[in-house]
């Protein structure tokens, strides 16, 4: 008990009902459902088994214990490792903005925080790249061209921020694409350089990019073997 985690499941959206279920079976009732689209290569999605059709992505915020039972209903219950399961991760929470809030998040009233600690060896990374409308091409070609499988793609506004586009050329008031890319920490440096290079702030797209460690997942065991 102590370490938050925000959960982020991927899922065909033609079966986002039955993961969302699941959370409620798991007494998750407290989650946030948006969708998005699948950018992975066509050859990728044939090994994978997958069709590259619309997405539903599932955040929700959780403690240790509550996501590793998740993880195991997720296998069990809806065979999320088997191809065109789904993909599932974990991001480690730094803070939350008030206790109300918190309490929301965990539908609790008490929690018991630990020491903060450096994570280390963590074998996945999450790179995210907010992007100008329409430019998903070039950003997934050069994080493909970098080593990356594919992305999920989620439709965004940034609001506030005024000072961003002077500060770094970028408005965060206009339509916006959110890439989610999870990939092997070792190729992480690189994707995120190609990206930056072809489709950065000097660019149409205006891309911004940043990266966040994956403590667990589920549902990429082809991808690693």
């Amino acid at each position: 008990m102590g370490k938050l985690y925000l959960t982020t499941t991927i899922v065909d959206r033609k079966n986002g009902e039955k993961y969302a279920r699941l959370y409620r079976d798991c007494h998750l009732t407290v989650t946030f459902i948006t969708l998005g689209s699948g950018t992975a290569s066509s050859e990728m999605l044939d090994y994978l088994g997958l069709e590259a059709t619309e997405k539903t992505v599932i955040f929700s915020v959780q403690e240790e214990e509550v996501w590793l039972n998740l993880k195991k209903q997720l296998r069990q219950k809806l065979h999320i490792d088997a191809p065109g399961g789904g993909v599932a991760f974990t991001v480690p929470m730094s803070s939350i903005g008030g206790r109300k809030t918190l309490q929301f998040l965990l539908e609790k009233e008490s929690y018991q925080r630990e020491e903060e600690s450096v994570l280390k060896d963590t074998v996945h990374e999450l790179i995210i790249v907010i992007a100008n409308r329409g430019y998903i091409e070039p950003v997934m070609e050069a994080a493909r061209e970098a080593g990356a499988y594919g992305g999920t793609v989620i439709q965004a506004k940034g609001t506030g921020m005024e000072q961003a586009e002077k500060f770094m050329g970028v408005s965060l008031a206009t339509e916006k694409e959110v890439i989610f890319i999870v990939t092997r920490r070792e190729q992480k440096n690189a994707i995120m350089q190609a990206v930056m290079e072809k489709a950065g702030t000097d660019t149409p797209a205006k891309a911004i990019v940043f990266s966040l460690p994956v403590t667990d997942t589920a549902g990429l065991r082809l991808i690693e073997d």
